[in-house]
């Protein structure tokens, strides 16, 4: 982009060289020598202000005075004459684009003030009156010409800042939606734990009652165990009391688990999705966490189905052996397009919340689009192998 500023303001600066000395020696009688230098020192300014714009603005005026000096008595336009005004108009432009509104804008008061200044100093003895049409001109044209630039510079700072902005709230959704996807994860381990727990305690509570002729030792590190286990209970619940909403509804109920599929399976069904439910759990039984992560894959996967590809074919096939758990969900292109969502604020965990359920029960989410239309998750859990 830099290289791009400096080629067009070149060659502009070039033009602008040759029309300038050329009409400033044939129209307004100003010796050739003179008016190369002072055009050269103008055209000069014009690259150099990207870079230097207060040495720039002193070539621009310095030019601009060896004109104004040297112009014959009786031109109308004196001591800005047409060449010199386009010329000084241009630098005003380019300064409003390529600087801050501050110092543009003290630049183009440096050149008015500069221009009355040479009014008074003229050698030829002219007054404000022969000057009054070509400070008005410039006045007036350079003012609208800063304006606009600078109008349009701001345009482009907002629009940056708009990008800006609307990037840090897409990562602050992203973030929001993890952590809440990781607190409702939270909530659902302290379940399967509390579960876990629970039968723990009550086979160690039990243990007196069922085992016959049990000594006192063992009796006691069987209550110790009890007393454990009761302790770790309240514990996890005093935490869990950090992340529930305790306005939500409580109700109990056990954690879905991959033996629900076919429920689930059914339900996408009745919402309109053609659902081929493929489920081999050869392996046998697998850990609770990874049940319930790669039920919750399938569920979310099949809801995004339901919502961007409504009435789309749908594949699940769900494979275990002992060595791993493969989760794949594929739809076709859709038949209809989606319905709107009429809901601008909701923030959805989506890919978000599968990825960290994948991450934290040790295993790894693929998702995009097929090449033949349509869309594809696939979860790969590792097992570890039955002692």
């Amino acid at each position: 982009m830099q290289a791009r500023w400096w080629l067009v303001v070149g060659t502009l600066a070039g033009l602008l060289l040759v029309v300038t000395a050329t009409m400033m020696t044939s129209s307004y009688d100003v010796p050739v020598l003179v008016s190369y230098g002072a055009a050269t020192a103008q055209c000069v300014a014009l690259p150099l202000a990207l870079r230097h714009p207060w040495l720039a603005t002193g070539l621009q005026l310095g030019g601009l005075a060896v004109f104004a000096f040297v112009q014959p008595r009786g031109d109308v336009l004196w001591p800005v004459p047409v060449p010199v005004l386009v010329l000084l108009i241009t630098y005003i432009g380019l300064i409003g684009l390529s600087r801050p509104w501050r110092p543009a804008v003290i630049i183009w008061w440096t050149s008015v003030l500069f221009s009355l200044v040479l009014v008074s100093a003229d050698p030829q003895g002219r007054t404000i009156d022969d000057a009054e049409t070509s400070l008005i001109l410039y006045a007036v044209i350079s003012v609208l010409v800063l304006f606009g630039a600078l109008v349009w510079t701001q345009r482009g700072a907002v629009r940056r800042q708009l990008a800006d902005a609307r990037r840090d709230i897409a990562l602050e959704q992203a973030q929001r939606a993890l952590v809440e996807e990781r607190n409702r994860i939270a909530r659902e381990l302290h379940d399967v734990v509390a579960h876990s727990m629970s039968v723990i305690h009550m086979q160690a509570t039990s243990a007196a009652y069922r085992i016959k002729d049990l000594d006192p030792e063992s009796r006691a590190e069987f209550g110790r165990i009890a007393a454990g286990t009761r302790t770790t209970l309240r514990e996890m619940r005093q935490l869990l009391a950090l992340l529930r909403d305790e306005t939500a509804d409580t109700t109990l109920e056990p954690m879905p688990d991959l033996r629900q599929l076919g429920e689930l399976a059914e339900s996408a069904r009745r919402g309109g999705i053609p659902v081929e439910l493929d489920l081999d759990l050869a392996g046998g039984a697998l850990p609770d966490t990874v049940g319930l992560a790669a039920y919750r894959i399938v569920q979310e996967s099949l809801s995004n189905v339901v919502r961007h590809a409504p009435g789309a074919a749908t594949r699940v096939r769900v494979v275990s052996d002992a060595a791993r758990l493969d989760v794949e969900v594929v739809n076709d292109r859709p038949d209809r397009a989606p319905r709107p969502i009429e809901e601008p604020h909701r923030i959805s965990h989506g890919l978000v919340g599968m990825r960290e359920r994948a991450r934290l029960a040790g295993g790894t989410v693929e998702t995009g689009s097929r090449p033949g239309g349509g869309y594809r998750v696939a979860a790969r859990f590792a097992l570890e192998p039955k002692q």
